[in-house]
């Protein structure tokens, strides 16, 4: 292999640490050709789907790709934003706020914050590029899942890894693996809903949805399975629940294979066909609104209680840019960066500069 050029470099020139925060990803416009690119990004990971490559490559390119983008755009275009996608929105405020929270706690720190889809824009490689263009020599990669599975948080450290592969001057490299029970996460989550329900009341049940994986990931030792009860279990602590008053479940399921349970869709019939008054869906696992919450679970979870015979359903939104999940996310980095967060010296990068000069350096 054949590596790039650098960058031009003055020495002297000062050193800045990235935090770089990474989300699934969404289509650039709720349309079908936007989204078939897109699907079919995220559906050739072989982290999120494990069948072997040549039959997926068959089924997804004869089947899914021919017929999902004209559906899931449809259901994009009923939950598209003024700005653009829920997800990408909400995470550029994300990026916004905790810049300026990081202003505040670190003056003078060369700090930059950004973010990057996994799949979809912005890419993983053009803003990495960005960070090298800044002369970003540390990076603390951020996954944006509360909750550690291998098909996405992994996936992550996966592309930001292989990018870096190909670079001359490769940057210090950081990660956080998950927080699904740091401490502020889980009271910001539990206000979060105590929020809502001092303005719409409480229900007769809660439910907690996390995106589901097929039971073999569990049986194969993915952790995320058991992340997801902790966190259900930590925040229903929080929030004075008895364990009937509530339940952990799983959506998103794809295909025939067993999922891990129980289901969202199950569940929430369930609940209807025993009269269930009111329910209150959230979902702890994403900390932006996107398709997954606002059309799957606000929507056709809705849909799915109601025509059970259930009453009065009620979504509570995700984290999105409340104050106390971006302190939160704050501190969950700060403490991450312990060791890079020195001010630069003046006097000593014009010294050094002065000795590379002086050494037969250019610039």
């Amino acid at each position: 292999m054949i590596y790039p050029s650098e960058p031009p470099y003055a020495h002297g020139t000062i050193e800045k640490t990235a935090i770089l925060l990474v989300n699934l990803g969404t289509p650039d416009a709720p349309t079908a050709q936007a989204v078939k690119p897109y699907l079919k990004q995220f559906l050739s990971d072989s982290r999120v789907v494990e069948i072997p490559r040549l039959v997926w490559w068959f089924i997804l390119n004869g089947v899914i790709l021919n017929v999902r983008p004209k559906k899931s755009a449809a259901k994009y275009a009923s939950i598209w934003m003024s700005e653009g996608s829920p997800l990408k929105v909400h995470t550029e405020r994300q990026v916004k706020l905790l810049l300026g929270y990081l202003g505040e706690r670190q003056r003078d720190v060369p700090l930059v914050v950004d973010y990057a889809m996994r799949y979809g824009n912005p890419s993983i490689p053009g803003v990495l590029a960005k960070l090298k263009a800044q002369n970003c020599q540390r990076i603390l990669l951020v996954p944006l899942y509360p909750q550690y599975a291998a098909s996405a948080t992994a996936t992550a450290f996966d592309a930001v890894m292989s990018e870096l592969l190909k670079q001359r001057n490769m940057p210090a490299l950081r990660t956080i693996k998950h927080f699904h029970d740091y401490p502020g996460y889980i009271k910001a989550s539990a206000q979060n809903i105590l929020d809502d329900w001092m303005t719409h009341g409480r229900p007769e049940h809660l439910v907690m949805s996390f995106h589901g994986v097929p039971r073999y990931t569990l049986d194969k030792g993915d952790p995320y399975h058991c992340e997801c009860l902790k966190t259900g279990r930590l925040i229903a602590e929080a929030l004075g629940l008895k364990a009937a008053q509530y339940t952990v479940s799983f959506q998103s399921r794809f295909g025939r294979a067993e999922w891990i349970k129980p289901y969202t869709t199950t569940t929430l019939k369930e609940l209807g066909k025993k009269k269930t008054k009111r329910v209150d869906v959230v979902c702890p696992g994403f900390v932006a609104d996107c398709l997954e919450t606002l059309e799957e679970i606000a929507m056709e979870g809705k849909h799915d209680f109601q025509q059970a015979g259930g009453g009065e359903y009620h979504y509570i939104p995700c984290l999105n840019e409340r104050s106390d999940w971006m302190h939160a996310l704050t501190d969950l980095v700060v403490e991450n960066l312990q060791g890079w967060l020195q001010k630069p010296d003046s006097v000593q990068l014009e010294q050094a500069r002065l000795r590379a000069l002086a050494l037969g350096a250019k610039k």
